[in-house]
């Protein structure tokens, strides 16, 4: 397996990423456990997932898929880095979606209770959103990261200018660690996420 750093950062990880979409609507959980522990037989050791991941098997279904497969042990974990993603509505009330100061916080730790871990590697934001001010985005990601819960923060479905508007108004100590590059998903890969 070839290895990168992510982005900017110092943190290594594979090329390719193992896309988990598909586990639970496509894949069943023990096919599911069997693709994850040969990435990692085979030296992938960046997996990505979603809060709204799941779909027939409902929001989230993926994420609890994946942290029931890090209970088991083995290391799992310590090996992985874990990267999700947040924006996409979790339920029919207000504040259940998008990248508000209370969601961003509100869905990490619902997604870290899910993949029954600590603390995120990557948190992402799976889109733009036009309502919430940088500001606001930045600052509750810097709690995330003050309070361990998260690592890293980086982007998916952002346009070119998206990326560096945003990254014109993060406070300087933030690290960025950029959008995401090919992801490896069962009969495909894909680019982006």
């Amino acid at each position: 397996m070839r290895y990168t750093h992510l982005g900017r950062t110092g943190l290594t990880v594979s090329r390719l990423c193992l896309g988990t979409m598909n586990f639970g609507p496509e894949t069943d959980e023990p096919t599911s456990y069997s693709i994850m522990d040969s990435a990692l037989d085979a030296g992938i050791n960046f997996f990505d997932s979603a809060n709204v991941y799941g779909r027939s098997k409902g929001r989230g279904a993926t994420e609890e898929i994946v942290g029931r497969w890090f209970a088991q042990g083995g290391g799992r974990r310590e090996k992985v880095v874990l990267a999700t993603k947040l924006y996409g509505d979790m339920g029919d009330w207000p504040n259940e979606g998008s990248l508000s100061a209370l969601n961003i916080r509100r869905a990490c730790d619902a997604s870290l209770r899910r993949l029954q871990t600590d603390y995120i590697d990557l948190y992402q934001m799976h889109h733009i959103d036009r309502r919430a001010t940088w500001d606001e985005v930045w600052e509750a990601f810097e709690v995330l990261r003050t309070q361990g819960k998260i690592l890293y923060v980086g982007s998916s479905n952002f346009a070119g200018w998206h990326i560096a508007r945003a990254g014109s108004r993060r406070a300087p100590q933030f690290p960025r660690a950029g959008e995401r590059a090919v992801h490896l998903q069962p009969d495909r890969a894909q680019r982006g996420g």
